[in-house]
């Protein structure tokens, strides 16, 4: 990337900050304006050339790729139709929302290795241009941020300011919350209010902001129904949404080990989507090592990857139908067999 130079700077600075005095102090106003004036040549001159030097909050940095979410899910997500298909629309619907009722609230659910956090960085990649290193795409991870259940309170605090400031700044900030199922009940609650109907909050409007959770809570539930299907001879791809959802959201609901153990999210339907993600199979764990041979530039080998699917650990063991990890360790397991 080109140094900004400084006229191309406070050009930045000014655009990108939405023209607030505060977000330039503590260059004082008068020379702000005076400076700015000396720009309007250089603005009518390279009308575009701003977007170029740093991330904004503009629709040349933020816009829904639909067609390439659609390609990376079809191609990339293995073994999870439903989770597919509720992505696809879920986020195509609200990001062609110019006035949506409420931001989108996402929980993705299941085993480890089954893709929950591969699904959120295909939707960063295909809404933000700089993709999941976008300073508008924020991860908490339950056991860094939050480790000691003594701080409940002060987390709680700094949990709002943080969301707050980052959705000030910009409206269509994306948040994820992983490990949701070793987060302290009650602390996702601090949030309830600025994932309700609200036009604004103290100001702040967060109807167009992104919340997904990732939990492998309620994977028990995911995975004995797959079973069920299994043990009755049918098809996985004949597993609907209607199978799970309502299940799902009560095992999490319930689940005491949850962060979402009885949380007002789920009881005041605050939720748009419980996205279930399947187990796992041979044959997708077979895909997600022939992939990660392409990703590391090598050439596909399936008798290298038909070894890495068979050694991986399965369940029931004398079945041995779903991969315990799903395509977890793959990668590690691809550097012995390479």
């Amino acid at each position: 990337m080109v140094p900004k130079k400084p006229h191309a700077l406070l050009l930045w600075m000014l655009v990108c900050s939405g023209g607030s005095t505060e977000a330039i102090e503590p260059i004082s106003t008068s020379i702000a304006v005076g400076m700015a004036a000396a720009l309007t040549g250089f603005l009518a001159t390279y009308p575009n050339i701003f977007y170029y030097f740093n991330e904004c909050c503009r629709p040349e940095w933020i816009s829904l790729n639909k067609t390439g979410l659609k390609v990376d899910l079809d191609r990339k997500l293995y073994g999870q139709h439903i989770a597919s298909r509720i992505i696809l629309k879920a986020v195509s619907g609200f990001m062609s929302n110019d006035n949506p009722k409420k931001p989108l609230v996402l929980s993705l659910h299941g085993w480890t290795g089954t893709g929950k956090n591969f699904v959120s960085q295909l939707i960063a990649d295909n809404v933000y241009k700089e993709g999941m290193d976008s300073s508008f795409v924020h991860i908490f991870t339950s056991e860094l941020h939050f480790p000691h259940a003594s701080q409940l309170e002060t987390y709680k605090s700094q949990l709002q300011q943080w969301i707050k400031g980052n959705v000030t700044n910009c409206a269509h900030s994306m948040f994820i919350f992983d490990e949701m199922d070793k987060m302290h009940p009650g602390l996702i609650d601090s949030i309830k209010p600025y994932l309700d109907y609200y036009d604004k909050l103290d100001g702040v409007s967060y109807r167009k902001a992104i919340f997904i959770f990732l939990s492998n809570a309620g994977g028990e539930s995911i995975t004995q129904t797959a079973l069920d299907f299994w043990k009755a001879g049918r098809d996985r791809e004949e597993i609907e949404l209607k199978d799970l959802e309502t299940l799902l959201s009560l095992a999490v609901f319930n689940n005491k080990k949850s962060g979402l153990w009885h949380t007002s999210l789920i009881d005041k339907n605050l939720v748009d989507f419980f996205v279930p993600f399947l187990p796992l199979e041979y044959k997708h764990v077979f895909q997600c090592a022939m992939a990660e041979m392409m990703a590391r530039g090598h050439q596909p080998d399936t008798s290298v990857a038909d070894q890495v699917a068979r050694d991986v650990v399965y369940f029931p063991k004398t079945e041995r139908v779903f991969a315990v990890k799903g395509c977890k360790t793959i990668e590690s397991k691809l550097d012995y067999y390479i």
